[in-house]
């Protein structure tokens, strides 16, 4: 399969949709290859996700340590990517994972995974570890490794300011770590944009690890398809179906828009996870999208038909993204580093019980800079407040801050500590699961999974997400299955035409969790994973509200590839995917144990508002397991996929590896 070349790709006739080059850098001997796989290949690992999880389990030893030269870590892209429709400019960056010690698994969109692919590369495979800090350039199919000694130590948007100034090209890419994935904390993230993160799974770290400080892109190649008119149909499609899905909504306010129906509901996590609701709706209204489209956006002052305070990712027509311009206790937001989505507003919001938009929208522009994951970030501050106000830790650990819930200067003060791995900030930059073993104290009030703090969604209030987030291979996501409401009696009529195709024909209440809530469990869960494999991004593709459904998918992969994809395919390829990162969980000894919840969710009820006493019971969870391993063709005791199921998305030489 591997035909290995020189470092400068050719002018051979490409796949559709491909490049048909994979790029491999190995950092300890500094040398370059290209790989230029057959069709079979591609149509086998397709991209993403499913495709950076081939090279882990080919490239990475069983049992290393996530931060070792062996781990392999590696950028992504699928066929979609640089075509010229909405939703496909998304990059999955895999490695095995310092929090949980499975699969990692981040996604991030911008102009980045565009340009990749435009500079003639469907992946970067990266291998080994620079003695002395390294970054990466990729221009036109000709890959270089350069000191980058001068950037070490940098924030993020000086480190794009400085090389676009070196290369004489404002127009590159530059995919980074921050000055917190230099210092391997277990959170940090990858940013490209300053403002766009591959955040979750600690891929930062394991980037930082290998003294990799960044990947620059150029490219003038452009992807062809197979079928251009399709595309074009499917692109025109899009400012269509804008209001009647609601996106033009979604648009306006981002993600933070669903802040104060999120509190309405009883689902605002506030208070490390204590309760559902702030203490009143004023305060959430204060952390909410209106107002920061209101007050915050760049140009708030202005009209808003200039879309100022709205930035876009490559060919988008969404522009959900925030660009908020003011400041914070005198510290200004700058623009540059974008602004706050509702996961980073929630968790430096709502988890810490801060209504201080500013104070939030500050915190999100320090985790940009620094690059670290905001919501691991912020929850675990808000873990450490909760440590605070029950005694388990003082003023004296805290450096003298006073930690408590709602006091947003103690917030920041703790994040920048956190960040630059100072005082009491050095035991919580691993996050709280491993602070918590540091300590010896506190575990009772971690909201973690396999490591990984829990994202602003409460499972308590969305059932199946209970059940996504303790299976998810990486920890827990909400981005991994669809939400409960959009299965619900009063919903279904709206979004029936996409789920009714998946085999899901009977809604059931946003708080049950029973064999038919296990299976929307499911089938969405295959959905939202082919999306991680197509590099498609999820908030434009999906199986219920999203702009374009997983029909819309299919037919995309048609167009680009000019194979024959059927809805029926695109869940075999999320399949196949999530059947893959369980089958290497499992092969670095995570099982069945490892799907579970934290304990407070088990064992304490919410307080206040809509969600008032509600709890998750133990029977009710592990009821619900039981039946989604059994939907899943895996066993039911270890939780790992029987070798049949395996055989069935043609992953038999996994099943031989784990002598299944």
């Amino acid at each position: 399969m591997f035909v290995i070349e020189n470092n400068v790709i050719g002018d051979e006739k490409m796949l559709h949709g491909y490049t048909g080059n994979i790029l491999h850098v190995n950092l300890t001997t500094r040398s370059i290859e290209v790989e230029t796989p057959d069709e079979a290949f591609y149509r086998d690992y397709i991209g993403g996700s499913l495709m950076g999880l081939y090279y882990l389990w080919k490239f990475a030893p069983q049992g290393i340590d996530a931060l070792s030269p062996e781990n392999v870590l590696t950028f992504a892209l699928s066929a979609p990517t640089g075509l010229p429709v909405s939703g496909q400019s998304r990059c999955t960056a895999t490695c095995k994972s310092p929090s949980s010690g499975g699969a990692a698994d981040s996604q991030a969109g911008g102009f980045w995974p565009a340009e990749l692919k435009f500079a003639g590369y469907d992946a970067v495979v990266i291998r080994g570890a620079a003695s002395e800090p390294v970054y990466l350039s990729i221009m036109n199919g000709e890959a270089k490794l350069h000191d980058a000694a001068h950037l070490w130590g940098k924030m993020t948007l000086d480190v794009d300011n400085i090389l676009k100034k070196e290369w004489n090209d404002k127009k590159i890419e530059i995919a980074q770590i921050g000055i917190s994935g230099e210092k391997l904390a277990n959170f940090a993230s990858v940013m490209n944009m300053s403002n766009r993160a591959w955040g979750r799974t600690g891929v930062g770290a394991v980037m930082g690890s290998k003294k990799l400080k960044a990947i620059v892109v150029r490219g003038s190649q452009r992807v062809t398809p197979a079928d251009k008119k399709a595309v074009m149909a499917l692109s025109r499609r899009g400012p269509k179906e804008m209001e009647p899905t609601g996106m033009d909504s979604f648009g306006k306010y981002g993600t933070i828009g669903i802040v104060t129906s999120q509190h309405g509901a009883g689902g605002l996590p506030t208070n490390n996870f204590n309760s559902g609701v702030m203490a009143s709706l004023e305060d959430a209204t204060k952390i909410g999208g209106e107002r920061l489209y209101d007050e915050l956006l760049r140009g708030a002052a202005e009209e808003k038909q200039d879309r100022k305070g709205r930035d876009t990712c490559y060919a988008c027509i969404v522009r959900c993204k925030r660009v908020v311009e003011s400041e914070y206790n005198g510290k200004k937001l700058d623009p540059d580093y974008g602004g706050p989505e509702y996961e980073s507003i929630a968790t430096f919001g709502s988890y810490c019980g801060v209504n201080d938009l500013h104070a939030g929208s500050y915190a999100n522009q320090l985790c940009n800079a620094y690059g670290v994951d905001t919501i691991s970030c912020g929850a675990t501050i808000a873990w450490a407040m909760e440590c605070f106000e029950n005694g388990l830790i003082t003023l004296e650990d805290t450096d003298g801050i006073e930690l408590k819930f709602g006091n947003a200067e103690a917030m920041i003060a703790m994040l920048e500590k956190t960040l630059n791995r100072e005082g009491f900030g050095d035991i919580l930059a691993d996050g709280s699961a491993k602070a918590a073993d540091r300590l010896g104290k506190g575990h009772e009030y971690l909201i973690t999974i396999k490591g990984q703090e829990l994202p602003a969604h409460m499972p308590q209030v969305k059932r199946s997400l209970a059940l996504i987030y303790a299976v998810n291979p990486f920890g827990a996501d909400h981005q991994s299955a669809e939400h409960d409401p959009a299965y619900t009696p009063k919903s279904y009529d709206n979004n029936k035409a996409r789920l009714a195709p998946l085999g899901l024909h009977k809604p059931q209440d946003a708080r049950v969790l029973n064999a038919e809530k296990v299976e929307f469990a499911l089938k969405t869960q295959y959905a939202f994973s082919a999306a991680d494999t197509l590099g498609l991004c999820q908030f434009v593709y999906g199986p219920s509200w999203q702009l374009y459904g997983v029909q819309e998918m299919a037919d995309l992969m048609c167009a680009a590839t000019g194979w024959d994809v059927t809805l029926e395919a695109i869940q075999d390829m999320g399949k196949k995917r999530l059947n893959m990162m369980r089958a290497y969980n499992a092969r670095e000894g995570l099982q069945r144990d490892d799907d579970t919840l934290p304990e407070k969710m088990l064992e304490k009820a919410l307080v206040g508002g809509r969600s008032d006493g509600v709890r998750i019971e133990h029977e009710e969870f592990e009821s619900a397991l039981t039946m989604y391993f059994e939907q899943a063709g895996w066993d039911v005791a270890s939780g790992i996929p029987t070798r049949a199921t395996l055989a069935s998305v043609g992953l038999e030489w996994v099943a031989d590896e784990l002598s299944l």
